[in-house]
């Protein structure tokens, strides 16, 4: 397992009290996945199917017609339907050619249920993100 694709995932907050080798077990489930430009990566109200942690290139955010941010590389997207598979909260479109590692939502849900302490680490890192978010 190639260690610069562990510490990519590891640099996740939602993955940062994760172990080494839990990380290694999220690495092994994920793929590079090429986007072109333009395209739709994920799609405002469609259910989740998975996480993108942003290698190369960048992409808008956009919530109905606003334009809400530009990520880049170091970003991620996906990490609320990831946990719940619940509808897609924006669109994200990319604005150059783009690489990310992607993480299936099933694949992920196989490895919570082989690995339930994974759970109480990912909880962590939800509440340490919603936290940040309120100004807590």
């Amino acid at each position: 397992m190639p260690s610069a694709l562990v510490d990519s995932i590891r640099s996740v907050p939602l993955f940062a009290d994760l172990s080494r080798s839990d990380v290694k077990a999220i690495a092994e489930i994920s793929h590079e996945v090429f986007h072109d430009a333009g395209r739709v990566v994920i799609d405002e109200g469609e259910s989740g199917a998975s996480f993108h942690l942003i290698l190369e290139g960048e992409a808008d955010v956009l919530v109905g017609e606003r334009h809400v941010r530009r990520l880049s590389p170091g970003d991620y997207f996906g990490e609320i339907s990831l946990i719940d598979g619940g509808p897609r909260t924006a669109t994200v479109v990319t604005t150059t050619p783009m690489l990310t590692i992607a993480i299936p939502a099933w694949r992920f849900s196989k490895l919570l249920d082989r690995k339930p302490e994974l759970a109480r680490a990912l909880l962590l890192g939800l509440c340490r993100a919603v936290r940040a978010q309120s100004g807590e």
